[in-house]
C-alpha cells in the first residue's frame, strides 16, 4: 500500500471498527502524503446548530438555514476548533485547497461570511477533525478498517447526513451496510 494518496476519497468505516468514534462513520480525506491524513467525518451531526456556534463565537447572522443547520462532529482531534469543508475553495485565511472544487477553512472570515450569507455557496461546519499519522492510514486499511472510493461532490454538500454513508457504499455497489463483510479475501 506504498504510495497511495486517498486525498478526495471517502473511507468507510467497516462494520468491525467497534471504536464508537468512527463506528458507522464516512470520513472525507482532505489531505494524504507521506506525513500522515487529515479527514472530516461527514455523516455525524451534533446537537449544536450553526446558530448557537455563531452565538458562541459572537457573530451575528442573518442567515435563516442557520437556525436548522447542524453542526457536525468532524473527528475527535481538536474539538475546540471548526472546521469548513466548502466550495468554491475561495480565498479565505487559512485554507487548505483539496483539489481544485473543495476547500477547508479553519479561519472566522468563513464563518463571518456564511453567517451573512456572503460565503461559498457550499458548506459544511464541523468540531474537530480527524488525523493520522504517517503510515497509521495504510495500516488500518490493511487490517480491513476501511473501505475507500473515490468522493462524490454530490454525496458531500447534496445529501442530507444520514443519506452519505448509503450513498458512498453504493458507489461500490454496496446497498446494505449489513451486507459488509469483514473477512478479507485473496483471489
Amino acid at each position: 500500500m506504498k504510495n497511495v494518496n486517498l486525498t478526495h476519497h471517502f473511507l468507510i468505516a467497516m462494520p468491525a471498527m467497534v471504536d464508537s468514534i468512527f463506528s458507522k462513520t464516512l470520513t472525507y480525506v482532505c489531505e494524504h502524503n507521506e506525513q500522515g491524513a487529515l479527514g472530516i467525518v461527514i455523516n455525524r451531526p451534533t446537537d449544536m446548530t450553526l446558530v448557537n456556534l455563531f452565538r458562541q463565537l459572537s457573530i451575528s447572522s442573518t442567515d435563516l438555514l442557520a437556525e436548522s443547520t447542524p453542526v457536525l462532529f468532524g473527528g475527535p482531534v481538536q474539538l475546540d476548533c471548526g472546521f469548513v469543508l466548502h466550495r468554491p475553495v475561495g480565498s479565505w485565511q487559512s485554507t487548505l485547497s483539496v483539489n481544485q472544487e473543495v476547500g477547508l477553512t479553519t479561519s472566522m472570515d468563513i464563518l463571518k461570511a456564511i453567517a451573512n450569507a456572503e460565503g461559498p455557496s457550499q458548506a459544511l461546519i464541523a468540531m474537530g477533525y480527524a488525523g493520522w499519522a504517517a503510515g497509521q492510514i495504510e495500516h488500518e486499511l490493511a487490517q480491513n478498517a476501511w473501505l475507500t472510493v473515490p468522493a462524490s461532490i454530490d454525496v458531500i454538500f447534496e445529501l442530507p447526513s444520514e443519506e452519505r454513508l448509503p450513498a458512498a457504499m453504493q458507489l461500490l455497489g454496496i446497498n446494505d451496510y449489513a451486507n459488509l463483510s469483514n473477512e478479507v479475501g485473496h483471489a
